[in-house]
């Protein structure tokens, strides 16, 4: 799936891109914008077993002019389809975010559809409400072997 310049696109997600994901997430600027602990080599591997084997999870790629520039995916958490996004942090700030999520919304019609960001995040903050998610609650995220306790935005696209 491509935008409008064919620029940026979204491709399947395969175990051959792990090594670049694993990179992603390790950063540590990445991390604290997204209120998020790296995962270790072990965890990260393990973790993507998983979502290889879920038929649920739809994980792709974001491309720009065919490189890899970050990722997107549509997960369930607690029974709610949800959405999320990584951009390596050399690419920030060029609107890849904005156009990996209106990428996804084509391919994925369903709703609602739930995502949550740190509420200091502003760029994911704007980049959701560009999208058409609704602010629906706005709590302190509790500390968990993959997030940092912080306050979080809550939002739903329906």
């Amino acid at each position: 799936m491509t935008d409008a310049t064919d620029a940026t696109s979204l491709r399947e997600t395969t175990p051959a891109d792990l090594p670049t994901l694993f990179r992603f997430q390790a950063d540590e600027a990445s991390n604290r914008m997204a209120g998020t602990k790296a995962y270790s080599e072990a965890a990260f591997y393990g973790r993507w077993e998983e979502i290889f084997k879920d038929p649920r999870v739809i994980a792709r790629m974001l491309l720009e002019h065919g490189q890899v520039v970050g990722s997107i995916s549509c997960f369930v958490v607690d029974g709610a389809d949800h959405i999320g996004y990584w951009i390596a942090r050399e690419h920030w700030g060029r609107g890849l975010a904005t156009r990996a999520v209106a990428l996804m919304l084509r391919e994925v019609e369903r709703r609602p559809l739930h995502a949550t960001a740190a509420s200091d995040n502003a760029a994911s903050v704007r980049v959701l409400q560009r999208a058409g998610f609704r602010c629906v609650a706005r709590e302190m995220g509790v500390e968990t072997e993959r997030y940092v306790a912080r306050e979080v935005v809550r939002f739903v696209l329906e």
